[in-house]
């Protein structure tokens, strides 16, 4: 499924699907079926599917690896989630995933893009190869299961030069 506004219920199981095996339960940061419902419902937001052989026209045959789903504001794109299943990490799928997510949003005019993200993401490392940098510290924003605050760290790409 290519980036675009919501085509299909049946992609909303699928980025359920995905978050609930990617997203470790004690930091709290999975969204659940009503915010992604209502994310896509706005012509701002998109998603994209990746599967596991790293098609982005996944169909059922295929099982889904990962997704990413985004929000735009006038030259502008915020990642708001980026998840790949853990038995498809380390073969390339994030990073793949990751550079269709940025070259669609410079083929739409994008000139920035953001992400937040808690301080101990292991993603922190993909996100880093792409160029993506550190612009803001959130201290103590996300709480863990057990109580633990951790800081949430800002980060921006430059896509092009407007």
């Amino acid at each position: 499924m290519s980036l675009g506004p919501m085509d299909h219920d049946d992609d909303i199981d699928r980025i359920m699907e995905v978050m609930a095996g990617a997203f470790a339960p004690e930091y709290g940061e999975a969204w659940n079926r009503r915010q992604i419902t209502d994310a896509l419902l706005l012509p701002s937001t998109r998603y994209c599917l990746i599967g596991a052989r790293g098609s982005f026209d996944v169909t059922d045959d295929e099982p889904v690896a990962g997704f990413a789903l985004t929000r735009a504001i006038v030259d502008e794109e915020e990642l708001l989630l980026f998840a790949v299943l853990p038995q498809y990490r380390r073969k390339g799928l994030g990073a793949t995933l990751l550079a269709e997510v940025i070259a669609r949003a410079r083929s739409r005019g994008v000139s920035r893009m953001f992400l937040e993200m808690r301080r101990n993401n292991p993603a922190g490392k993909l996100y880093t190869g792409f160029g993506f940098q550190n612009i803001g510290v959130r201290p103590g924003y996300y709480r863990t299961a057990g109580g633990q605050r951790l800081d949430a760290l800002t980060q921006e790409l430059q896509i092009s030069d407007k």
